[in-house]
């Protein structure tokens, strides 16, 4: 019987990086996507590989099951995106069952923001509660929660982070 390994050689991709592309597409993950393919490593970019029309969902579930890790780059409008916090359930779900892994990035916001629903986030699920069902939402919470508690790079910026 083969182990839950044994698919891995197989997968398409060594990283998948999560990122609201409104906050982030010119910035620091363009800059990091760089980095990563500079060295070999065979990253998604949601940008960079989706074709327009597809359903944007399923292919973005197909993507993460078929890399080894995300990293999620958390910045202050991240959990405003309905599409990034129904991505981010992907991945953590695929981290407590296919164990993939996850790395979170908490870019110039505070991780017990993350962790306690704090600072900017606590309005962005405000917002979601008036309009998405109450057990999504709790859901996206719960998720956003978890990844908070993670072990990941906090990175405060400055003036040449830009």
């Amino acid at each position: 019987m083969a182990s839950s390994y044994s698919s891995s050689s197989q997968l398409k991709y060594q990283v998948f990086l999560s990122f609201r592309g409104e906050d982030m597409h010119l910035n620091f993950t363009s800059h990091l996507f760089k980095d990563l393919k500079d060295t070999d490593m065979n990253v998604f970019f949601d940008e960079d590989k989706l074709e327009k029309g597809e359903k944007l969902s399923q292919a973005l579930s197909q993507e993460i099951a078929a890399s080894n890790l995300s990293i999620v780059i958390l910045f202050v409008d991240y959990a405003s995106s309905k599409s990034c916090l129904a991505k981010l359930c992907d991945i953590m779900c695929r981290k407590g069952t296919q164990h993939h892994t996850v790395i979170p990035i908490f870019y110039h916001v505070d991780p017990s923001h993350v962790r306690n629903i704090g600072g900017s986030f606590k309005a962005s699920f405000e917002n979601h509660e008036s309009n998405r069902p109450l057990d999504q939402v709790n859901r996206w919470r719960d998720t956003f929660v978890e990844i908070g508690k993670l072990k990941g790079w906090h990175i405060q910026g400055g003036k040449l982070d830009r």
